[in-house]
């Protein structure tokens, strides 16, 4: 998989937490925090950009990994979240009120059509950064890097 142009401001260096870790933490549920994602070497955060995350065991295998490496940084395993077994990415015929409502507030209109052509690993940047938690600079990027808008 191959990373977003809205991130390439931090990907060479790996400072932040790519969208397709991201993706994986929610698939393996792991809440892995900045600042144990720091501790990590260059290796070890490529090495967690290039792990498969998608079968039942390759999930597992990630989570074990993941977890190996933070306790070996931090004494401590990083907090285990819930597995949403219907994650909103995978729904290609719903768009997310969250998304939705950031669109709207930039004054675009994003059709169903529209949603449903989009991978789901674009779905889950546009959720990610469309949550009112979320810094969320790069919500327009994101859209006009999936041609969503010009």
């Amino acid at each position: 998989m191959s990373y977003f142009q809205f991130e390439s401001d931090f990907v060479d260096s790996l400072q932040c937490i790519p969208m397709q870790v991201r993706m994986k933490l929610d698939n393996c549920g792991v809440k892995l925090k900045l600042v144990h994602w720091n501790q990590f070497t260059q290796t070890e955060r490529q090495t967690l950009v290039d792990l498969p995350c998608t079968t039942a065991a390759q999930t597992q295998a990630y989570q074990e990994f993941l977890q190996n490496l933070v306790v070996e940084k931090t004494g401590e395993p990083a907090k285990e979240l819930a597995i949403d077994p219907h994650p909103p990415w995978l729904d290609n015929q719903t768009i997310p009120d969250n998304v939705q409502a950031k669109a709207q507030e930039s004054k675009i209109e994003l059709s169903l059509r529209q949603w449903s052509n989009l991978t789901p690993a674009q779905r889950f940047a546009l959720i990610k950064l469309s949550r009112p938690s979320h810094e969320n600079k790069n919500f327009i990027p994101a859209l006009q890097e999936f041609n969503l808008i010009d």
